[in-house]
């Protein structure tokens, strides 16, 4: 997007399923002596890659070399699932949509900016008009937006903030990385792998898993909607025919999980993969059993 909006874009490529290379980033940040570069932009979770990049760690690399670039954060697929803190990791400019985490349709972009980006606004020459943010804080303090608003779409977006609010942030983020554990539990117990390998980059927003070689994961995504009415996502790009997507972050619980875990495992069985019925989800069932809370309203239900 930004190549063609005519932007000279300096890209940090790493192999798909690597997390952003704070290394790779000091590098091109010491040698820009001139301070041209405006801007650095981070994909927090990556959702082709099942991979959460280090926030907190691209912010102190750029802090360290005492850079004053901007620091752009997509958090499509993270803001609402995954721990996010936009002042304390001093983000510049977050996005994030109301399809992912936040569990609305799709069709609502979320913008914060930072004073510092405020400011950037005032010389920047490149041309904007949908998320200008001059004619937002013209219309914002009075509760307005300058375009015709998705009204249902907003009334939705209180209703998901106001259970995000019940359940407590910190609960949300141990939710989705229980869940996420679970799924990982089930990869081991198919003895398959996840695209991501170094744990430290490992999404709970997604699991994504290759395939054994010979066996194309379109397959098992196509068997999976054909034959168990699942859907989940296919491999994109340099992981296509590679990989399969399994998500679980927004309004998700154990047993809706469960239920996509043994709809890949059943497809994966049909596509050719040499898995042993149950092998997969019964480490999930089991991780999910020993690791489950009485659900805090239903206390006297349970001596």
């Amino acid at each position: 997007m930004m190549q063609r909006l005519g932007l000279d874009v300096t890209v940090i490529d790493c192999r798909w399923g690597d997390g952003a290379d704070e290394a790779k980033l000091a590098e091109i940040l010491k040698a820009d002596t001139k301070k041209q570069i405006k801007a650095v932009a981070v994909v927090h979770n990556e959702t082709t890659t099942g991979v959460t990049s280090d926030i907190p760690e691209v912010r102190k690399t750029m802090d360290t070399i005492d850079h004053p670039a901007l620091l752009l954060v997509d958090g499509v697929s993270s803001i609402g699932a995954l721990e996010f803190k936009f002042d304390d990791w001093r983000v510049d400019v977050a996005v994030t949509g109301s399809q992912k985490a936040l569990s609305i349709p799709t069709g609502l972009g979320l913008v914060c900016a930072s004073p510092k980006a405020l400011d950037a606004m005032k010389s920047a020459k490149l041309k904007r008009v949908y998320y200008d943010f001059a004619d937002m804080l013209r219309t914002n303090p009075s509760g307005n937006v300058p375009y015709t608003p998705s009204l249902p779409l907003l009334y939705g977006m209180r209703a998901s903030i106001k259970m995000l609010k019940e359940e407590g942030m910190q609960n949300v983020h141990a939710r989705h990385f229980r869940l996420a554990e679970g799924a990982r539990k089930a990869v081991e117990g198919w003895g398959l792998q996840t695209l991501c390998k170094d744990p430290r980059w490992k999404s709970d927003s997604l699991t994504v898993i290759e395939t054994p070689a010979g066996i194309d994961s379109q397959k098992v995504v196509d068997i999976a909607y054909a034959k168990y009415n699942l859907s989940l996502g296919i491999g994109l790009d340099k992981v296509k025919g590679k990989v399969f997507r399994i998500g679980h972050l927004g309004n998700m619980d154990e047993l809706m999980l469960c239920s996509a875990l043994c709809g890949a495992e059943m497809a994966m069985i049909d596509a050719g993969v040499k898995i042993a019925p149950g092998s997969g989800v019964s480490k999930a069932i089991d991780y999910f059993q020993k690791t489950a809370k009485v659900i805090p309203t239903r206390e006297s239900l349970v001596q």
